[in-house]
């Protein structure tokens, strides 16, 4: 099957006792048991099944079908957000005295957990532009577990070579792990590139609609199992079943919001490229970009949802204009119908040193913006009239 039938169908099945379309929302915390014989061989893992909720549950696990077959994975696992998939897909393959390499423009709370959590625990980290391949191989080393790549990058839209950097990850024996969350498996399929893990935040473009937080991990089954085994079974970062169940319901309409969202972003950029009150502009769809040949290579069906630009005028102008929106909304997170716009230097990347928000490209004046699915004359209408007030002291 097609991508988009895949979204549909893939992981959902019509309830064999009622004939119902949609899988059931199955809440039970455990699991009945036939026999004290069947309680023994399932605890033993010589017979399937469901025994807590912790570890398995079926609502969640055909969210985790959906995700695994749209990403072209073996397997997938679910997690209770984002952050909980990333933190599994680290800690899954580090101990004291590991090394991991990420690039500049990254997440700040991903920077976070390396420099706060995992420094504690012997690990070590450097951050470098991963679009300079010889900077890559200069920092690998024999100690190298993990190389992190966040691609187009938060929030800079940095893009970088998934198979370049699998090539190298390969040379020292380190793995490979892509964070998709901008691109979603609409647009980008890491593994058919060389990466061994792909980590989303399920509640951006996945879920879609803002309104349910969860994460996923994809790849091989070794990989997922191993990631479930820290991240939800020994950490607790268990999906809720409501949640999953909200998150498979984004993913049937995700080629259809994504088609149109990135349709906008591209307009968008473009238009706002062209006009003399905006100082840069960072799309992966505009020739200007700096990394466009790679991402017309890896990427597919379009760039994404997310915009970054600079306003003349720097960050004052870029204040009265934020506050002049009417129909964009003034929000952090990303993926959703509406369109949000967050200043990342005092949201969501405020947790980042100063100097390495700099030598992310991550300037006081930027602004990144979620485009989502109304008019995109509605929305241009409203970046015109906030541009407007930017130009008015």
């Amino acid at each position: 099957m097609r991508w988009n039938t895949l979204a549909v169908h893939a992981g959902d099945g019509i309830d064999p006792v009622t004939g119902a379309l949609d899988g059931p929302l199955v809440h039970s915390s455990a699991f009945a048991f036939e026999t004290a014989a069947d309680a023994a061989a399932q605890f033993a893992g010589e017979r399937e099944g469901f025994i807590y909720g912790r570890w398995r549950n079926p609502t969640t696990e055909a969210f985790e079908a959906k995700v695994a077959k749209l990403e072209g994975a073996d397997a997938a696992v679910a997690t209770a957000s984002g952050m909980a998939a990333i933190f599994g897909a680290l800690a899954a393959h580090l101990e004291a005295g590991g090394h991991v390499l990420a690039p500049r423009g990254i997440y700040a709370e991903t920077a976070k957990l390396l420099r706060t959590h995992f420094e504690r625990f012997g690990v070590r980290f450097d951050f470098v532009d991963m679009t300079d391949l010889a900077a890559v191989e200069a920092a690998l080393g024999a100690d190298t577990r993990v190389v992190w790549c966040e691609t187009p990058a938060n929030p800079t839209l940095a893009v970088y070579d998934i198979a370049a950097l699998a090539e190298r990850a390969r040379s020292v024996g380190a793995a490979l792990v892509v964070d998709s969350t901008f691109a979603t498996p609409y647009h980008q399929h890491p593994l058919e590139l060389g990466a061994d893990l792909v980590v989303h935040s399920a509640t951006k473009g996945i879920g879609g609609h803002g309104d349910a937080l969860g994460g996923v991990a994809v790849g091989s089954r070794e990989k997922v199992d191993a990631v479930r085994s820290v991240a939800v079974r020994a950490a607790g970062g268990v999906l809720a079943p409501h949640n999953a169940w909200m998150l498979s319901r984004g993913l049937r309409t995700l080629g259809l919001r994504m088609e149109r969202s990135s349709a906008n972003a591209q307009e968008l950029a473009q238009r706002l490229e062209a006009d003399e009150r905006i100082a840069r502009v960072f799309y992966p769809g505009l020739a200007s970009h700096p990394q466009h040949s790679v991402a017309a290579r890896q990427m597919k069906r379009g760039f994404g949802a997310l915009v970054a630009f600079e306003l003349v005028g720097g960050l004052p102008a870029g204040r009265r204009a934020y506050d002049a929106f009417e129909v964009l909304t003034r929000a952090v997170s990303l993926g959703d119908l509406r369109t949000l716009v967050s200043h990342p230097a005092s949201t969501t990347h405020f947790s980042m040193p100063a100097a390495q928000r700099a030598a992310a490209g991550i300037s006081d004046g930027l602004f990144r913006m979620s485009v989502g699915v109304e008019d995109v004359e509605d929305l241009w209408e409203d970046l015109d009239r906030a541009m407007g007030a930017a130009a008015r002291p």
